[in-house]
């Protein structure tokens, strides 16, 4: 069954073909966005120079921990929302919207604030070069500056993919995308009438095109009246609700911040090499990115089918979810893998033509590209697990493959053995295969099952519990 206006019912019907038409849009909109992230790469590469290539990847892990952060919530959103709607719980399910928004809105004013004093302190802390300090301290401040945007738009691409709409959220996506991609030569180069602005260009760019797609997506929210409509002056703020959303966000937030500061570590130690090294992982990172895209949007799907049919109680249908899932994302993200590990040098030509960061830039290819085959082991082992709202479980993967693997190794084969920043790669394949293997086995378990959020014990609306903001 589809609610033409709400959005579509999973617990009914084929998983294959609800797994690809919940999937698609969403790797289509991945796709774009990765293609604009390449493209701007490429703008970058070609126009700016090597150093422009080592600031945006500098800069990357300071975004990422503040998109990891703004993930937790939105998580938990798609989490209760999928099973709200499962459960035929349209009431509870606007709280939680509601709540959503809220959280949203206080946490990014406060980091946006926090974050751009603290821009030039991380950047040291990082070991960031001296020759492309400057243009990433201008490059992230105003990246920062458009992170409120940047939150609420994932909160609205959440809730409607909880709801089984995964349509919208490309439509609003592919607009921020082609905005962005036609702004990018003319703010980076200075075509008439814009200044010309160089790196500085390209994150203005961004910031303006998220603000205009978030615009978009408020618009048809609200006049087309939907059930999730956002209108700010009307949000009401519940405990209860905001408590839940904590729970089962506050794992999935921590996670995604370990990632990122794992993340800021290995480019530290990257950093040590230069800058046509930290250009070469800049560069190899994208093409991670291309072979993870489908993964994530299979496992994207497959916590929206598993959230809505655990709040059906049909938990039976999860164990097919798992299995075509894991077929449709190895299939895709192998693709990916054979074309990397055979056409390196092709690949990242299309970012620079500099000799030292082709050489660098294929020792990394070489290294991790065959791992992309385990992407999607880990998103589709990780999105049914969260489905179930048992995030904390994806954490303490994050907390091993990471910590325990990945920085250690890393920090040690580059400064203690003679592989150097081919040691770094080394242990960036290492801590995938570990994700893959104990995400895995813990989805074997079944213990997911038991730790389903039981939201069919959750009250009505309690107005008086809840206050204007």
């Amino acid at each position: 069954m589809k609610d033409k206006k709400f959005g579509r019912d999973l617990t009914v019907g084929s998983i294959p073909k609800h797994l690809i038409n919940f999937s698609l849009p969403m790797l289509l909109g991945n796709m774009l966005q990765s293609s604009y992230s390449i493209i701007n790469m490429i703008w970058v590469g070609h126009i700016v120079g090597a150093e422009g290539l080592g600031a945006t990847a500098v800069s990357f892990p300071i975004m990422f921990i503040l998109i990891g952060i703004a993930a937790g919530v939105s998580m938990a959103t798609a989490v209760l929302v999928a099973q709200f709607y499962g459960a035929k719980k349209l009431g509870q399910l606007k709280m939680v919207v509601d709540n959503s928004v809220c959280l949203q809105l206080v946490l990014s004013t406060v980091l946006i604030t926090c974050m751009i004093l603290s821009t030039n302190p991380l950047l040291r802390l990082m070991d960031t070069p001296p020759e492309i300090f400057s243009m990433a301290s201008s490059y992230l401040k105003i990246s920062l500056s458009g992170i409120i945007f940047l939150y609420l738009s994932f909160t609205i691409s959440q809730i409607l993919r909880g709801l089984g709409d995964s349509i919208r959220p490309l439509m609003f996506m592919g607009t921020g995308v082609v905005l962005n991609a036609i702004l990018d030569p003319f703010l980076i180069m200075g075509i008439f009438p814009f200044p010309k602005l160089g790196l500085n260009g390209a994150a203005l760019a961004s910031v303006i095109s998220q603000a205009i797609s978030l615009t978009i997506a408020l618009t048809y929210l609200n006049r087309k009246s939907h059930l999730v409509s956002i209108q700010f002056r009307r949000l009401r703020f519940d405990r209860h609700i905001t408590w839940l959303i904590a729970r089962i966000g506050f794992p999935s937030t921590i996670e995604q911040c370990l990632i990122s500061v794992g993340s800021a570590f290995v480019t530290k130690y990257v950093n040590f090499f230069g800058p046509a090294a930290i250009a070469a992982f800049g560069a190899g990172s994208r093409i991670d990115m291309v072979a993870m895209m489908p993964a994530i949007a299979i496992g994207m799907a497959a916590t929206a089918l598993t959230g809505q049919n655990l709040g059906a109680r049909k938990p039976e249908r999860v164990k097919e979810v798992f299995k075509w899932a894991l077929l449709l994302g190895t299939m895709i993200s192998g693709i990916v893998a054979v074309f990397a590990f055979t056409f390196p040098r092709t690949i990242l030509s299309m970012f620079t033509h500099s000799e030292p960061v082709l050489i660098i830039g294929i020792q990394y290819l070489r290294t991790v590209a065959p791992c992309y085959f385990l992407f999607a082991l880990i998103f589709v082992s990780m999105g049914v697990v969260n489905g179930a709202g048992q995030t904390i479980v994806p954490m303490i993967f994050t907390l091993i493959s990471l910590w325990v693997v990945r920085v250690p190794i890393a920090w040690y084969l580059s400064r203690n053995t003679p592989l150097k920043v081919t040691g770094i790669w080394i242990a960036m394949a290492a801590g995938f295969m570990v994700t893959a293997m104990i995400g895995y086995l813990y989805y074997l378990t079944g213990r997911w099952k038991k730790a389903a959020l039981k939201i069919h014990s959750f009250k009505e609306p309690m107005q008086t519990a809840a206050t204007e903001v």
